[in-house]
């Protein structure tokens, strides 16, 4: 009798910063924590808030095979500090009952970013990788898909048939690897059992290093990808995300080979040999603050200048920073800046006074009133409430294409001439569209500030080309200079934190 092939859905997508504030259950929520039905139902809506991989993957699937989706439960949360472990052992709980009651299962997918730790665990990954294997058993296929900054254990590749990692950052190959994985799954349905070897290098790249237009992750990821193919099923190179400080950090290769392990030890080990000639191009190279200013000034002065778009590196949300600092625009306020606009600024209190207030009201804001953070200090200035908003949106380009968000109450304010988008719900600014639904012309701006690492590259291109790109030098919890942070679990010595550095180990 015929029977369709039946594969569970699941992952728990969280890129943990080690000194950041802890991601609890109502982070989730904020963002998105479904499971069985309701997760069924958030599939399948066109503007999903559900990982776009994920919807690719069930997609193809679709246009596959005869197949049915055991929806067991996605989690998505922005960039934050470690989640907390009781909501992470209770999800992983519900994770293994809801797998259990599904079977028997033909394949699985898990859809993790693969940078999260808990506060008491260094590689929850890993655990969700094993418990799925514990109860699927050893011979049902699995595929999971990660973030190129994941930092992959070897037990994480030891439990999955095959780990697909993004190719592009700024991210915008998500619904490219969904496919993939559906591909390679269906293959394994067939009696496909790939082999894979991992590789992890002394190197840990600062974020902004990792860009893969151009750079030396580019030219290792198209050395890399380049060795795809034939025999080699994928080739994973990931970058990793040295903030969660775990044993685990460090560049990454997996090759995953169609059958023959030893080809995929082959190809790794030649890759990683071409990575460690570069190690040294892991740099990062920032512009001071006070430089950043005096151009973003220079620009409003001179129409004749180009616009310049100024990207806070160091108050990332998108790396678990608050996105709430002031340095910036406590700068651009000194100096007179014209024409200037900031964002997002992440401050519910700041957004729910203006809102009670209303649109034209004028008032003495007041920025950080409650301090999450060393750097998030408290700043006051005079504003006017110019719109209000709910903040839900789509975004419309780059990262967020397509998707669903909720920044919760969101307020435009005019603070002594430099325009602040400030927001409820901690967002990275990697999408025009948090600025355009405000009223705010992009392309009339002279200087735009974004509480961003490197995806809004993807998103404000149209406005921005890469020459009038800034990347400012401020503090903040996301900072690429490494030598800031105390790191405690990262394995010593490792570049760039450390400078004398040799591979392989001794």
């Amino acid at each position: 009798m015929f029977r369709k092939k039946k594969i569970a859905l699941l992952g728990l997508m969280l890129e943990s910063n080690s000194f950041a504030p802890v991601t609890g259950r109502d982070d989730f929520l904020s963002r998105l924590y479904v499971a069985g039905i309701e997760m069924a139902e958030e599939l399948r809506k066109d503007e999903s808030k559900i990982p776009a991989e994920m919807h690719s993957f069930c997609a193809t699937m679709d246009m596959s095979l005869e197949w049915e989706a055991a929806p067991i439960l996605i989690g998505l949360v922005e960039a934050g500090g470690p989640i907390d472990h009781d909501f992470f052992a209770q999800t992983l709980e519900d994770m293994k009952g809801r797998l259990e009651a599904a079977m028997p299962l033909d394949g699985v997918y898990i859809c993790n970013h693969g940078a999260m730790i808990t506060t008491q665990d260094r590689d929850p990954d890993g655990d969700i990788f094993e418990m799925t294997r514990s109860v699927v058993g050893k011979d049902c296929p699995i595929v999971a898909t990660l973030d190129l900054h994941g930092n992959v254990s070897d037990r994480m590749v030891a439990a999955v048939n095959l780990v697909v990692a993004y190719q592009t950052n700024p991210h915008v190959d998500m619904v490219a690897r969904g496919r993939e994985a559906a591909f390679a799954l269906s293959s394994m349905l067939s009696g496909l059992r790939p082999a894979s070897a991992i590789i992890r290098l002394p190197v840990c790249p600062p974020t902004v290093t990792l860009l893969t237009d151009k750079g030396p992750y580019a030219d290792l990821m198209r050395y890399g990808q380049a060795k795809s193919g034939g025999e080699i099923m994928n080739v994973s190179i990931l970058g990793g995300f040295a903030y969660a400080d775990t044993a685990k950090n460090g560049l990454c290769i997996i090759v995953t080979a169609r059958s023959d392990r030893a080809v995929a030890e082959a190809v790794a080990q030649d890759i990683a040999e071409f990575a460690w000639r570069d190690y040294r191009r892991y740099d990062p190279h920032l512009t001071p603050l006070d430089e950043a200013v005096a151009k973003a000034v220079a620009a409003g002065d001179d129409p004749s200048l180009p616009a310049v778009i100024l990207a806070d590196v160091a108050d990332n949300p998108g790396g678990g920073a608050n996105g709430n600092t002031t340095w910036l625009l406590e700068a651009l306020i000194k100096a007179r800046a014209s024409g200037a606009v900031l964002g997002i600024f992440n401050d519910p209190a700041l957004a729910r006074e203006a809102m009670e207030l209303g649109e034209g009201a004028r008032f003495r804001a007041v920025f950080n009133r409650v301090e999450p953070d060393r750097f998030s200090r408290r700043f006051e200035a005079n504003a006017t409430v110019l719109r209000i908003r709910d903040g839900d949106c789509v975004g419309r380009r780059g990262f967020y294409a397509n998707r669903r968000l909720d920044l919760g109450t969101t307020v435009l304010l005019d603070v002594e001439g430099i325009k602040v988008v400030i927001i409820s719900i901690r967002t990275q600014c990697a999408d025009p569209v948090f600025f355009e639904m405000m009223g705010i012309d992009i392309s009339k701006a002279r200087s735009i500030v974004v509480k961003s690492r490197g995806h809004f590259r993807a998103g404000f291109d149209e406005f921005f080309g890469p020459d009038q790109v800034i990347e400012v030098d401020a503090p903040g919890l996301s900072s690429p200079i490494l030598t800031r942070f105390d790191f405690k679990f990262l394995p010593r010595p490792i570049f760039p934190v450390d400078r004398d550095v040799t591979w392989p180990r001794a």
